[in-house]
């Protein structure tokens, strides 16, 4: 039993393959994002496995992590928010998953995300970013 769900388990790592994603973030964004990758199988939805590191001295009660998809020649195919992530404590980095249903991903495409949107612990008041345009921008500049 134990060495079935071992060759189990090796054969979803060999047939996984790992693409990078590029961060896309504004000057003044509370939470960066870290040592993002997209794991890929043939037969499964693409899964985006990040770190979120809180860079302020307030605990935050969420906040949005959104994906962008662009073809070969930089123009935006897909775009994915992702549900609040919740609580993140100051100065503390937390480590997520996000499984990317934007439907065909193409060889040539490339990946970009980053933060949009946070809320600190305690007020209703929201920091926004319009990550769209700056992740178009540079998906633009590096074609």
């Amino acid at each position: 039993m134990i060495a079935r769900f071992g060759f189990i388990a090796l054969s979803f790592l060999l047939a996984t393959t790992e693409r990078p994603v590029a961060v896309v973030q504004a000057p003044d964004s509370p939470v960066r994002l870290d040592k993002l990758k997209v794991l890929n199988t043939d037969d499964a939805p693409p899964v985006l496995i990040y770190a979120a590191t809180n860079l302020t001295e307030n605990d935050l009660e969420q906040f949005t992590v959104t994906v962008f998809v662009f073809n070969r020649e930089g123009q935006l195919k897909a775009r994915q928010v992702a549900p609040g992530r919740r609580a993140l404590e100051a100065r503390a980095t937390k480590y997520s998953a996000m499984v990317l249903d934007v439907g065909t991903i193409d060889a040539t495409d490339s990946f970009m995300a980053g933060v949009d949107q946070a809320q600190r612990v305690g007020s209703e008041q929201w920091w926004r970013a319009d990550l769209r345009t700056l992740a178009e921008a540079a998906a633009k500049k590096g074609k």
